[in-house]
């Protein structure tokens, strides 16, 4: 009878066993060194001497330089026996197969039979086989060598004692731990179920209020007489507490009341690693810090536990660029100056500006990432803009705030929403529908936009199943010559449904509608219009609906857009996308539903780490005088 540990071996990081050895250790063998003889493999080494008058050549497989040959292996006996993992393991440590049909010589393919016979026996005591005979042996086999593996793997060991000594201290959470420590006695003595069974009562015993539980190494004796073993998990539970203060040491990023903010627990509650865990994730998402340490230690008040936050900050500034050409949008070159944490905790400053044939832009934004809360943020904004578009031109100063909960690729949430304000003065110019004459007005808005979405869907950039349903409602209050008052609405919805592993049918609609002001009293770019990447594919931005004598868009009242699409998973990471959109824009307080534009046309889709990469090409079906005959449409994510 034997002690033995679990012990990791080698960089494929796999748990053997320990028992005795199945070999005697051997000298290393130099391969290259020549040799004095050959040894003896198990049958006659071939002469590969050319015959007299002869010339040695490489046209065959043993027709290589004398002395070497190319071989194939075979493993037989353990059918059966282990998993995928199991022969993983094994051919990511082989030296026969990774050298297999190599020329090389008797001591090279001798050593590699050896070598490998010691990694299968080690892999075998992982899965509980600690008895195993393994011989090799040479032999040809139509017109090659063949390296033979025959495995005896005997008798499968069981745990007869499961012991975790320790464990009572726990109290009352003791029966629960030692039910996350699933070995029972018969269990098969299987080094990947001790290290997950250990793993698992780590997990648990910091899940259920023990920070400074302390979990020994597996202890396992192998009786090799009675074939098999018992295991000893020694526990220090080092008693219950709840969750005390945050105290971050002195740093230049926020302080440990911010990280409380940022914390999914209240100080109080019964400490879980898990909720310490996924802060210590969301510390290192807000790209302030290059790395952070959360360490737990004994609280002021009794019975608690307070977390000790050090942080290196990350360099907080980030100066970006982007150049584009969009349909209806023109070239546009931006730039953006930011630093992350100007006004700490996480207040940020966005210098932004853009120059385009129809656009000009200069920004000023402040945004506060997780104020008072995760993945909440406070943004503040004042901006000038020169926009030209085909329904209007309008030379705009705003200022707006809002309060909203985001979601993110990190933690996809079910519910968002958005509270905000917006104060507007702008002046823009269009034409009159009825005569097509120019004018200018200059209008003053104040609005309180808000919104509420619930996406049930599994992914947030490549949904395959589930479905979202958003609303947006913004009261709004108009000084053009008189003060009157319009409220702008809008329902976005869409479903995701897999018809097969490689295939998903998607499709979305949106309904909007301003009511309480005529069309025509409503400033030009506070209007609904559609077309575009985003709307209905093949038509040109903003081009759809009616139109005035010079036949450029005049906006509307409401609006109805309707998108289905297959989304093909074709090859690697590639992807095709038939696509079928219809809208349109009307005048009317409710959309009618009549008039509808159709576009149709393929995209294609590259799968990266971070999301799908699209490129649409669409064409309308039934277009109005001045639409494009073709249209194209590059972004990140899907279209909806």
């Amino acid at each position: 009878m034997s002690s033995y540990r679990p012990v990791l071996l080698f960089s494929a990081a796999w748990l053997a066993l320990a028992g005795p050895a199945a070999f005697a250790q051997d000298v290393p063998l130099d391969p290259d060194t020549p040799l004095a003889d050959m040894p003896d493999i198990g049958v006659a080494w071939p002469d590969l001497s050319p015959a007299p008058g002869e010339t040695a050549t490489a046209a065959g497989p043993q027709t290589q330089a004398a002395g070497e040959l190319r071989y194939n292996y075979r493993i037989v006996g353990i059918d059966g026996i282990g998993g995928d993992l199991f022969w993983q393991r094994f051919n990511d440590l082989s030296v026969l197969r990774a050298n297999e049909g190599e020329p090389a010589n008797a001591a090279q393919i001798d050593r590699r039979a050896r070598e490998d016979a010691r990694t299968l026996d080690e892999l075998l005591r992982n899965e509980g086989y600690f008895d195993a005979r393994i011989a090799t042996s040479v032999r040809p086999e139509g017109g090659k060598l063949v390296v033979m593996l025959e495995v005896e793997p005997g008798q499968l060991y069981r745990f007869a004692q499961v012991r975790t000594p320790g464990i009572a201290a726990a109290g009352s959470k003791a029966e629960e731990l030692r039910e996350a420590f699933p070995i029972a006695p018969e269990a098969p003595v299987q080094g990947d179920t001790v290290v997950a069974a250990q793993e698992r009562l780590t997990q648990t015993i910091g899940r259920e209020g023990f920070p400074f539980a302390k979990v020994d190494d597996p202890a396992i004796v192998v009786d090799h007489a009675t074939r098999t073993a018992s295991i000893d998990v020694a526990v220090t539970p080092g008693g219950e507490r709840r969750f005390g203060r945050i105290v971050a040491r002195p740093n230049r990023i926020f302080d440990g009341d911010h990280a409380q903010d940022i914390a999914r627990f209240e100080p109080g509650e019964l400490y879980d690693s898990t909720l310490v865990d996924d802060l210590r994730r969301a510390i290192v998402q807000t790209s302030l810090v290059s790395q952070v340490r959360l360490t737990p230690v004994e609280g002021q008040a009794p019975g608690t536990v307070d977390l000790d936050l050090a942080m290196e900050p990350a360099p907080p500034r980030t100066i970006a660029g982007e150049l584009g050409y969009g349909t209806g949008e023109g070239a546009r070159a931006e730039v953006s100056w930011t630093h992350r944490n100007l006004f700490p905790p996480e207040g940020a400053l966005t210098l932004r500006g853009v120059l385009g044939t129809r656009e000009q832009v200069a920004a000023v934004t402040f945004r506060r990432n997780n104020f008072h809360g995760r993945d909440r943020v406070l943004t503040g904004q004042v901006a000038a803009t020169h926009l030209e578009r085909d329904a209007f031109v309008a030379d705009t100063v705003s200022l707006s705030a809002s309060l909203e909960r985001q979601t993110n690729i990190f933690f996809q949430k079910t519910w968002t929403w958005s509270l905000g304000a917006e104060l507007v003065a702008t002046d823009e110019r269009d034409v009159i529908v009825a005569t097509g004459e120019p004018r200018q007005r200059t209008y003053f808005i104040g609005a309180l936009p808000s919104s509420l979405t619930y996406d049930g869907s599994d992914d947030l950039l490549n949904p395959t199943r589930g479905f979202r349903l958003g609303g947006r409602i913004s009261p709004e209050v108009s000084l053009q010559g008189d003060v009157f008052g319009y409220t702008r609405a809008q329902i976005d919805a869409s479903v995701y449904r897999p018809v097969t592993s490689r295939v998903v049918l998607a499709a979305r609609t949106r309904i909007g509608s301003i009511l309480g002001a005529p069309r025509d009293a409503v400033a030009p770019s506070r209007r609904f219009y559609a077309g575009g990447g985003a709307s209905v594919r093949g038509y040109g931005f903003q081009n759809i609906g009616p139109r005035d004598p010079n036949n450029d868009p005049i906006g509307g009242r409401s609006l109805a857009e309707f998108s289905l699409e297959a989304r093909v998973r074709a090859f690697g990471n590639f992807g095709v996308v038939p696509f079928l959109d219809a809208g349109n824009i009307y005048t009317s307080v409710l959309p009618r539903f009549t008039g509808m534009r159709y576009g149709a046309g393929i995209g294609m889709r590259y799968y990266s780490n971070f999301g799908p990469i699209r490129v649409d090409v669409g064409t309308p079906i039934n277009p109005q005088r001045g639409d494009p005959r073709i249209a194209v449409y590059v972004s990140l994510g899907q279209a909806f």
